[in-house]
């Protein structure tokens, strides 16, 4: 199994979050409120809801199937060392969103100021603040630029210190299973494969199981 094809897989997942949040479009004005109508009869009660029928243990794995798959953004999404890496680039995305949002403030309360006051201003003070304007315009998409480059840097750390973590896993399940192929389901094209040949929850388990990503011994 090569790593490459399990960190294009979780460079997807990791890639789906945006950097910075889009700003929000202005509310629609609302209309008229309708004239009040009469109270309507009541409802009947709902029904209670239904009970969810208990989780079904996983299939059993065909005894001498020498083939298997699994899924690396389910464990990657599900595992401990999977949601900690997560954890790593939420935090960087939200504390680069907050400084980018300061960044924005300050150089609105500039463009305010000047829309405001800035046929009041003498020539001198007028082209001192449009000179900062112009600074801290430059300053903020250079900010963008560069949190993008370094979460973009963060996510290729975390997916190869994942992956470097998952291969031991996935090599110690191949050996114990006498498998001939261990597929990774996202890049193989599979189609349909009975529920027993998909690995996953038991490469999650040897994965939270594990010190420091080094697979246990069968």
């Amino acid at each position: 199994m090569k790593g490459s094809a399990i960190a294009a897989a979780l460079a997807l997942l990791l890639g789906a979050a945006p950097v910075f949040a889009q700003t929000p479009a202005p509310k629609p004005p609302q209309p008229a409120p309708a004239p009040a109508q009469p109270p309507k009869p009541a409802a009947p009660a709902p029904a209670p809801p239904a009970i969810p029928p208990a989780a079904q243990p996983p299939a059993p794995f065909p005894a001498g199937a020498k083939i298997a798959f699994f899924q690396p953004e389910v464990v990657f999404q599900n595992s401990s060392d999977g949601k900690a890496a997560l954890g790593r680039v939420q935090a960087l995305i939200a504390k680069k969103q907050t400084e980018a949002a300061e960044k924005q403030k300050q150089l609105q309360a500039n463009q305010q100021k000047l829309q405001t006051s800035g046929s009041v201003m003498n020539d001198a003070a007028r082209a001192q603040l449009e000179k900062e304007i112009d600074r801290q315009t430059k300053d903020a998409e250079r900010f963008q630029q560069d949190a993008q480059a370094e979460v973009q840097e963060l996510q290729t750390e975390v997916q190869n210190e994942f992956v470097k973590k998952l291969q031991p896993i996935l090599e110690s399940i191949a050996n114990e299973k006498q498998l001939h192929l261990l597929f990774n389901a996202r890049d193989s094209g599979i189609s349909w494969a009975t529920a027993g040949l998909d690995l996953t929850p038991e490469v999650i388990k040897k994965l939270d199981a594990s010190k420091g990503g080094t697979a246990p011994k069968p």
